[in-house]
């Protein structure tokens, strides 16, 4: 989820901690809680800062060891070990309990995305992605808004937020239901099939599809059962030559590669002997573009002259990134 979801389920998560006899009777206590579980809401998107060296190093890890098993219990104790040197007469069991609590539903909410996480590492570096809630789910979000606007006009938290949940549930129930009848419609489009990503979007009934047959791709949206195909790509395996494989060595290439599972090529001679290999992601279709590409220039002696990955909705900007990534991005 984005992280505005994450800092209100973080408060929401810390109303729910008064049900703790400990946490509601010791101010000190609910306060450290208070600030566990909002931090640990927080923590395991830490490795959002990777964007800053750049995009292949950050979709290569976000959301990978940052969200394993190991980092999943280190969280809570690098947490409630600094709120123990600031508060140091809270019931650090508590804080440590609820903290734990809010770090494992950061990660379990966020495999319910299209983008999904490595959470089965270190057993299982495979990427867990149910793709039913958007990364940012209006109605998620402002289920948590009301839930707290309640709680600051004098309503029970506890009971506000357990309610608040219980609806949460069903509507995943409602995503989960309405994501297979659109997977039954598409098979019922395209027949062949052998791949179909099914993802979400903000609005509930409107939903992103890429799908792959034995010989096409198909790019399409669905709005309730109808299923729409606005793209059809024939299937064309990337040449084995040398140009290639220098070209997807690229980290910016590499790191696409780890990532899309579904994407076509292009293969351009451009001004000056420069050759450009570009991948195109076919699962983010947007305004009839494909915004999340991986690019890479070389030279006539197949030296990386320039390259990118990332998300550009003009060829324009895709240009100036890479004239400023020249040498890698």
């Amino acid at each position: 989820m984005d992280s505005g979801t994450h800092f209100v389920m973080g408060i929401a998560i810390g109303g729910l901690a008064l049900v703790d006899p400990t946490v509601a009777s010791h101010s000190l206590t609910f306060t450290a809680v208070m600030a566990g579980t909002i931090i640990g809401q927080q923590a395991p998107d830490i490795d959002t800062v990777l964007k800053f060296r750049n995009n292949a190093i950050y979709i290569r890890h976000h959301r990978g060891i940052t969200h394993s098993i190991p980092a999943v219990l280190l969280w809570p104790l690098l947490i409630t070990g600094a709120l123990a040197i600031i508060l140091p007469d809270a019931h650090l069991f508590n804080v440590w309990l609820w903290t734990q609590i809010a770090v494992f539903l950061h990660v379990f909410v966020d495999i319910f995305n299209a983008y999904g996480t490595q959470a089965l590492r270190p057993f299982s570096k495979k990427w867990v992605a149910l793709g039913v809630i958007n990364t940012f789910d209006p109605f998620i979000f402002g289920f948590h808004c009301i839930g707290i606007l309640l709680w600051l006009f004098g309503t029970d938290p506890v009971l506000t937020f357990t309610i608040m949940y219980l609806i949460i549930f069903v509507y995943y129930i409602l995503r989960f239901a309405i994501q297979k009848a659109i997977k039954s419609a598409v098979h019922h489009e395209l027949q062949d099939e052998e791949f179909v990503i099914v993802a979400p979007t903000m609005r509930f009934f409107h939903w992103k599809i890429a799908a792959k047959s034995k010989t096409h791709f198909y790019v399409g949206r669905a709005y309730r059962r109808t299923v729409n195909i606005y793209d059809k790509f024939k299937i064309e395996p990337i040449p084995k030559t040398e140009f290639v494989a220098k070209a997807i060595k690229d980290p910016n290439l590499d790191a696409f590669l780890s990532f899309s599972p579904l994407y076509r090529w292009e293969i351009s001679e451009l001004e000056n002997g420069i050759t450009e290999l570009r991948l195109i992601d076919l699962r983010y279709r947007s305004n009839d573009r494909y915004p999340f590409v991986a690019v890479a220039h070389l030279d006539e002696e197949l030296n990386i002259v320039n390259s990118y990955t990332g998300w550009i909705f003009t060829e324009e900007k895709l240009q100036k990134r890479l004239q400023i990534g020249a040498g890698n991005e």
